[in-house]
Formats: C-alpha cells, structure tokens, sequence
C-alpha cells in the first residue's frame, strides 16, 4: 500500500516537472517566433526603404539624365546652327581670298610682263647706245673725247647689265646672240667690263677654252654678278682676283675679295639663292638680286656656284662651267654680239 502510494507521487513529481519544462520551452519558443517576427518585420521594413530609395534614386538618374539629353541637344543644335553660320561665312571669306588671290596673280603677271617687254626695249637701247658710241670712237682722235666716249661705254654696258638682269629675272630671254665659241678670257674681260669696279679686277690663269656661242651671254653675265658683287663688298682700293683652272669636270673659275666674311646665315642665304631655289621676286633685296640672276643663269646652263671663306680674308666664290658648254676657241675672232 505503502509502495502504490509513492510510486504516484514520484510519477505526479515527474508530470509537473515535464509539464514545467514543456511550459519553459513553449514560452522560450514563443520569445523566440516573436523576435523572429520583429526581425522580419524590421528588414521587411528596412528592403521597403531600401527599395524606395533605390526607387528615389533610379528616378532622380533618369531625371538628371533626361535634362543632360535635352541640354546636349540644345548644345548640339545651337553649335550645329553656330557652325553653319561660321561654315557659310569661311566659304564667303575663302571665296573674297581666292577673288583677290586671282586679281594679286593678274595684276603680278602684267607687271612682269610688263617689265619684262621694259627690260627687252632696255636691252635692245643699250645694245644700240653701245654700237653708236663704238662708231664715235672709232671716228674720233682726240684723246680727251675718246676718254669720254669710253666712259660712257662703259657706264652703257653697266646699263644693259642691269636690263639683263631683270630680263633674267623676269623670265625673258637674253638681248645678246654669239655666233661663234667666246674664248675664256675673252669672257672674264667682257664681264670685267661690265661692272664699275673692273680697274680691281685680277685675272690670273687663263684657261685656253672656248665657252659655246649660246652660253657665253649667261656665263659672261653670271661672272659680272660674281665679280661686281666682290668688288662692291672690298675695301674700295682692294684687288679681286680671278683664277681660272681646267678640271675634268669643266673649268673652275674662282673669284677671291679681301672683304667680309660671310655669316652662317648669309652664306646659307647666298648658296640658295645661286642654286636658283628662289621662289618670286618679293623675297629679293639689295645684293640678293645679283646671286639670285646668277641662280637662275646658273640652273640654265648648268654652272654649278658654291662659297668658301678666302685666303685673302674676304669670301671666295667657285663657279663651275661644264664640260657640256665648252669647245675649243673660234679660230677668227668673234662677232659682236647682236639683238635678238
């Protein structure tokens, strides 16, 4: 009797303690389910937030974006207004430059013309002058007249050198023809005669050659560029000495002052402007115009002109004349040269 009864009791103690427990665990499972509920609700709220300010953002992009597109497009309609504007008034501007372009070329080509018919009519004058004052002299005894007609021979060879140097210069042809082969030296003395300081004038060496009638004019007149251009940049009472040596090549004619040494830049001047690579006449001033006839005479007939410094302290010039046009003197002597 004494056992049933305390076999319930341990079974009753063991009901309230499981009853107990299962109470506990209910009601942790219960604190549990609800903190879980909040947490859900709290990030349910938190991804509504995030969604609406992802929302928010996304349209304020679209917004930002849309009002860029409308600036750009303004931008680009008012620039493309703004470039056809400026379009239509280059095409303008290039259309006066390319008019009056036209009219400077026009009005350049007649003055060349122009001045080259002016350098023809200047030529064929001295040509004439020279033959009538060679007859004066011819008729006259007296000394004094004839020193006279003599320096006014010269001052008129001095004149047609200039007339054929614009005559070169603007492209027309010579006003002098050689009929036969010009001896060497008879080229150094028809050069020496015109220029004004020839009494300076040196010629050592002369060569036996003949220049060919066609080239003799041009290289008697480069030569007269050469030896005024060194005359002119000497002390007035220094010598200019002329060397002339045959070489396989041709004949180097040297030409040697005891003036002033050329600069690097003026010696880059003068070898451009002897190769004939001047491009018009505006760029040519002064002495320029003298090494810029020799270019272009130089490219005509083949001479070949370079610079050294001189062993006479001034500046030496070579002038080559090719094998090309040289032959063997005439045997008479030769014509006086004739208008074209």
């Amino acid at each position: 009797m004494l056992w049933a009864g305390g076999s319930a009791a341990v079974v009753l103690c063991v009901a309230v303690t499981v009853a107990a427990h299962a109470r506990a665990s209910a009601r942790r499972a219960r604190l549990r389910l609800a903190g879980a509920l909040a947490d859900v609700e709290r990030l349910e709220r938190q991804r509504t937030s995030a969604t609406e300010e992802t929302r928010r953002e996304q349209q304020r992009l679209i917004d930002e974006l849309a009002a860029q597109r409308a600036e750009f497009s303004a931008e680009r309609t008012r620039l493309e207004k703004e470039g056809a504007r400026e379009a239509d008034r280059l095409r303008r501007e290039v259309l006066r430059l390319s008019g009056e372009l036209e009219k400077a070329r026009r009005e350049r080509a007649a003055a060349v013309s122009a001045t080259s018919n002016t350098a023809g009519r200047m030529q064929a004058l001295a040509t004439a002058t020279l033959a009538d004052l060679r007859a004066m002299e011819e008729r006259h005894s007296d000394e004094e007249v004839l020193a006279d007609l003599l320096h006014l021979d010269h001052r008129t060879a001095q004149a047609g050198r200039l007339a054929d140097s614009i005559a070169v210069l603007t492209g027309a042809r010579s006003g002098r023809r050689w009929a036969r082969p010009i001896a060497m030296e008879s080229i150094l003395r028809g050069a020496m005669g015109r220029i004004g300081g020839y009494r300076r004038v040196r010629v050592h060496s002369v060569s036996e050659v003949a220049v060919a009638g066609h080239a003799a004019e041009g290289v008697m007149h480069a030569l007269a560029e050469l030896l005024d251009n060194a005359t002119n940049f000497s002390p007035p009472t220094a010598e200019v000495h002329v060397y002339v040596e045959e070489v396989p090549a041709g004949v180097i004619v040297s030409v040697e002052d005891s003036g002033l040494v050329m600069g690097d830049v003026q010696l880059r001047r003068a070898e451009k402007a002897v190769t004939g690579d001047v491009s018009g006449l505006g760029g040519l001033t002064g002495t320029r115009l003298g090494l810029a006839v020799v270019g272009r005479l130089a490219r005509k007939y083949g001479l070949k002109v370079s610079f050294r410094p001189s062993a006479r302290g001034g500046t030496g010039v070579l002038m080559l004349v090719p094998q090309e046009i040289l032959t063997s003197p005439a045997p008479t002597a030769p014509a006086a040269p004739a208008p074209e």
